[in-house]
C-alpha cells in the first residue's frame, strides 16, 4: 500500500518536473527568437542607414556637375536609386528656395504665420518677437518682445539678440507654437540669406510666406513644377502673377534620403550641405544633420 502511494507521488513529481522543463525550454526558445528578431532589425536598420548615407554622398557629387541639364533639379522632386537590395528615395532642395528667418522682413513673417492658420493679431506679435530675437539691441519694437516680456511670461531665457544659429531656435521665441513650427519647418532656413523664397526651388511650406497664396495654389504650383524638365520651367507662374526665373547652380542644399529594406524597415536622413572643398578633402561641408523622423 505504502509502495503504491510512493510511486504515485514520484509520478506526480516527475510530471511537474517535465512541465517545468517544458516551460523553461519554451521561454528560452521565445527569448532566443526575440533576440534573433532584434538582431535582424538592428542589422536591417544599420543597412538602411548606411544606404541613406551613401545616397546622400552620391547626390552631393551629382550636384557638383557643371552641366545644368544633367545635374539633379534641386526643387524637392523625388529621385529613386537602388543600392544593393535597398531602395532609396532622395529629394534635394536648393536652400535658396526657403525663407531665411534671419533675413525675412516682418511683413513676410506675418504672411507665413497667417497663411499657416495663426490669427492676424497673434501673427503680428510673433513676427515682431522674431525680429526682436535676432536684432542686436534690447529695445522692444511695437508688438515685440525683449527680456521683460519673457520674464513676465515666466521664462528664464530671453531673446539672444543675434541671428538664429539654427532654425529650431525659433521654438524659443515668445509665442511660437510647436505645431506651427512643425508646419513651417521644411520651408525655413538659416543658410540662404534670402528675404523671399526663390520660386524655382521653393517647397510648399516656403511658398506660404508669399502674400495672397493659398495652400492649394502652392501645392498645385509645386506639382506642376516637379513635372517639368529644366528647359520648360521658365515662365511657370503663381496665380498672383509672380513668375519663376531660371537660376544657376547654388552652393547650399538640403538632402532627404529615405532608404527602405526589402523587409520594409527604413531609415531617413536629412542633411544640409554646402558644396566646396574642405581641409580634410571632402567635396562638401555638413551644416546640419537629422535622422529617423517623419515630415
Amino acid at each position: 500500500m505504502m509502495a503504491g502511494r510512493s510511486s504515485g507521488v514520484a509520478l506526480v513529481l516527475v510530471l511537474w518536473i517535465l512541465v517545468l522543463i517544458t516551460v523553461a525550454s519554451g521561454a528560452f526558445t521565445l527569448m532566443a527568437r526575440m533576440d534573433q528578431l532584434e538582431a535582424n532589425t538592428l542589422l536591417s536598420t544599420t543597412q538602411a542607414r548606411m544606404s541613406a548615407e551613401a545616397a546622400i554622398n552620391l547626390m552631393a557629387l551629382q550636384l557638383r556637375d557643371a552641366d545644368d541639364f544633367t545635374r539633379p533639379v534641386a526643387d524637392g522632386r523625388p529621385y529613386g536609386m537602388t543600392i544593393g537590395e535597398v531602395s532609396v528615395e532622395v529629394r534635394v532642395t536648393d536652400e535658396r528656395g526657403k525663407l531665411d528667418i534671419n533675413s525675412a522682413r516682418e511683413d513676410t513673417l506675418f504672411n507665413l504665420m497667417v497663411n499657416n492658420g495663426l490669427s492676424p493679431s497673434d501673427a503680428e506679435l510673433l513676427a515682431a518677437a522674431i525680429l526682436d530675437w535676432r536684432d542686436p539691441d534690447d529695445l522692444e519694437r511695437v508688438n515685440g518682445a525683449e527680456v521683460e516680456a519673457y520674464e513676465r511670461a515666466g521664462l528664464a531665457v530671453g531673446p539672444a539678440n543675434r541671428p538664429f544659429m539654427m532654425k529650431a531656435e525659433l521654438l524659443q521665441v515668445l509665442g511660437m507654437p510647436f505645431e506651427l513650427y512643425r508646419q513651417i519647418d521644411r520651408g525655413i532656413t538659416v543658410f540662404s540669406k534670402a528675404s523671399l523664397p526663390d520660386l524655382g526651388f521653393a517647397p510648399v511650406e516656403a511658398l506660404m510666406a508669399l502674400e495672397g497664396i493659398t495652400l492649394e495654389e502652392a501645392e498645385e504650383f509645386v506639382a506642376q513644377r516637379n513635372e517639368l524638365d529644366l528647359q520648360s520651367l521658365t515662365g511657370l507662374s503663381l496665380p498672383n502673377g509672380q513668375a519663376l526665373v531660371a537660376r544657376g547652380r547654388g552652393l547650399t542644399y538640403s538632402i532627404v534620403a529615405k532608404a527602405t529594406m526589402p523587409n520594409g524597415i527604413w531609415e531617413q536622413l536629412e542633411v544640409t550641405i554646402r558644396l566646396g572643398g574642405t581641409t580634410d578633402g571632402r567635396p562638401f561641408r555638413i551644416l546640419s544633420w537629422r535622422e529617423g523622423f517623419h515630415h
